[in-house]
């Protein structure tokens, strides 16, 4: 069954062919900030239900991810870059999804501030 997220104001909208059953709690610089809880897919699995015109692109650092935020309401539902494996990834900020209990996911904390 697909899985749904969207920014807060809808303008971004996804679907996901998968279900989370981990997900990682980051506290590099942006995370932290943001408090995001993320779980990371493969491309294939994503599906961008609405235009890329809304969305405003962010990166730092290394610039190997690539976090998308509504030019609206500034909410960041997911990231593309590149994994540390070299793979291309898909990476769901699980509190802009639809009907998760976090209660039910595994999350284990992630230290990317020392990256």
């Amino acid at each position: 069954m697909p899985m749904r997220g969207s920014c807060h104001c809808g303008r971004i909208a996804y679907s996901l062919d998968a279900e989370p059953i981990e997900a990682i709690e980051c506290n590099c610089s942006i995370c932290r900030r943001r408090g995001s809880v993320l779980a990371a897919f493969t491309p294939d699995k994503f599906h961008l239900d609405t235009s890329r015109d809304d969305i405003a692109v962010y990166t730092f650092g290394r610039h190997v991810i690539r976090h998308q935020f509504c030019k609206t309401c500034g909410c960041a539902p997911f990231a593309e870059g590149t994994g540390p494996d070299g793979r291309a990834m898909v990476v769901i900020n699980l509190r802009c999804a639809e009907g998760i209990d976090l209660g039910t996911i595994r999350i284990t904390p992630f230290d990317g501030a020392s990256l």
